[in-house]
């Protein structure tokens, strides 16, 4: 599911790099890895455990940022002979290659739990050797894979599943743009051009069924002569239909699980009622028609990302997203809450393992099920631990996140002070009517504002004047003039 992501460009900005470092050091993020943990992985990186089935033959692709190397997922879209629909194969890195249960290299990983964001780097699950390297779909590598295969009617809809240790071959890493590129212009081969057909689709099963995907706005901070600027990166189509195979795989897996009455599985409840009505008002409050007759899920699919009100809107709704959680269950238990109802079904994390603990459990179980063998016993026993190990572990991705947002806001309105913008008041606190949220459309800003006498207008254009910008403390304040 969506996240803020925010990344950096442009000269050092080292001004901005030190209170970064400062804000891991008062997060207490654990940067380098303890030796022991190193070795292993040196040792797992040389001596993987490889599978014996072969799928090198074939020719999977991956499609990931210019600029990664840590590569969880490969795919290859084929249309199927006889009576149409489509077979995906979707490869996952396969990291249980390379951990053994309960070694200082696993234990690093309960420790972490996730990969860390931070505008200018992150701080990995796992060591570079690994995540970077041998067990990164990287091209023309040889690489141990958990290789889903699905045959999809010529609607898309899930006909066949399986799921089993493979060695495969990515043939080429490709990036969101170029990918977008060569579909509109026609250049695209069969297995990516495919990528649209499949994506598109599925994306009519998700409206179907009534699931929601937000087209998060991604920022980037920008650095040109010690000064900073803040815009949006509106997300691709093929963002989109890439993360609909994903999804598919994250359903599949509930799927299996719950089949066998063991796993563990991604759930969100029902937003409440009053979240639903702070969405509204921030939606009255961009200028976003939201008859009561159209439903959330509609609504958001109709918004455009690249416009500067929607962007926010898109924004504020993954607030709705917070209530999700992890849930465990053994034994043949069916678990109270199986429904994430963002995705509309069960799902499950399973796609990336690299960067996220769950999944290489969740990987795991579901071999074992498609295989009809009994999962193996670490695995198993670590299924009652882990959705707190995973609480714990969001809620600093989510504090990192938070934090980051704030330190950047405030960098890149430093030396502005004084100065007066075009803001829109999205959000104003019910008991204190002078104290609201405003939306800059340049810079990309939201932040809080304080009026000393008057109530703020929901809803309503005004100016506002930046009266505190402090990378120090994180913290921006407008007031209106």
């Amino acid at each position: 599911m969506p996240r803020r992501q925010m990344h950096m460009t442009g000269a050092d900005g080292a001004a901005l790099r030190a209170a970064l470092r400062e804000l891991r050091t008062k997060l207490e993020v654990p940067e380098a890895f303890p030796e022991a943990v190193l070795a292993e992985a040196e040792q797992a990186a040389a001596h993987p455990r490889l599978p014996d089935v072969d799928s090198t033959d074939i020719p999977f692709f991956t499609i990931d940022p210019p600029a990664s190397v840590d590569l969880d997922q490969a795919m290859h879209l084929a249309k199927r002979s006889g009576g149409g629909g489509y077979r995906v194969h979707y490869a996952i890195a396969d990291v249980a290659a390379f951990v053994t249960p309960g070694g200082p290299l696993d234990a690093e990983a309960h420790r972490r739990v996730t990969t860390l964001y931070f505008p200018d780097g992150k701080v990995p699950l796992h060591p570079a050797v690994l995540s970077e390297g041998a067990a990164s779909l990287l091209p023309d590598q040889i690489r141990p894979a958990l290789v889903w295969r699905f045959d999809l009617d010529p609607d898309a809809r899930v006909e066949t599943v399986d799921v089993r240790r493979a060695l495969i071959r990515s043939r080429a890493r490709l990036d969101y743009d170029g990918v977008q590129k060569a579909i509109d212009t026609g250049t695209a081969e069969e297995p990516l051009a495919l990528l649209k057909d499949v994506g598109r689709l599925r994306e009519a099963l998700e409206q179907e069924r009534g699931g929601i995907s937000l087209n998060v706005p991604e920022q980037e901070v920008v650095e040109r002569g010690g000064t900073y600027s803040l815009a949006y990166r509106a997300p691709l189509p093929a963002d989109g239909w890439n993360a609909q195979l994903s999804l598919m795989t994250g359903m599949a897996a509930a799927d299996l699980m719950l089949a066998t009455g063991t796993g563990i599985l991604r759930t969100l409840p029902s937003a409440p009622d009053g979240a639903v009505g702070r969405l509204r008002r921030s939606a009255k409050a961009l200028r976003i028609d939201w008859p009561h007759h159209v439903p959330y899920a509609e609504l958001v699919r109709s918004l455009d990302p690249h416009r500067p009100a929607h962007a926010a809107f898109l924004q504020e709704c993954t607030a709705l997203l917070r209530g999700a959680g992890y849930t465990a269950f053994t034994d043949g238990e069916t678990p109270d809450l199986a429904i994430h109802s963002a995705v509309a079904a069960p799902y499950t994390h399973c796609t990336a393992p690299l960067r996220r603990l769950v999944d290489r459990y969740g990987g795991e179980l579901c071999v074992a099920a498609a295989a009809g063998t009994e999962p193996p016993e670490w695995a198993v026993a670590a299924l009652p631990a882990l959705p707190d190990e995973m609480a714990q572990g969001m809620r600093l991705a989510n504090t990192v996140e938070r934090e980051c947002v704030d330190l950047v806001e405030a960098a890149v309105l430093r030396d502005r002070v004084g100065e007066t913008f075009e803001a829109t008041v999205i959000d104003v606190k019910e008991r204190e009517p002078r104290v609201g949220t405003v939306h800059l459309e340049d810079p990309a800003v939201v932040g809080r504002v304080e009026s000393a006498t008057l109530e703020l207008p929901l809803g309503d254009r005004i100016r506002v004047r930046l009266a505190a910008a402090d990378p120090g403390t994180s913290k921006i304040l407008f007031a209106p003039v």
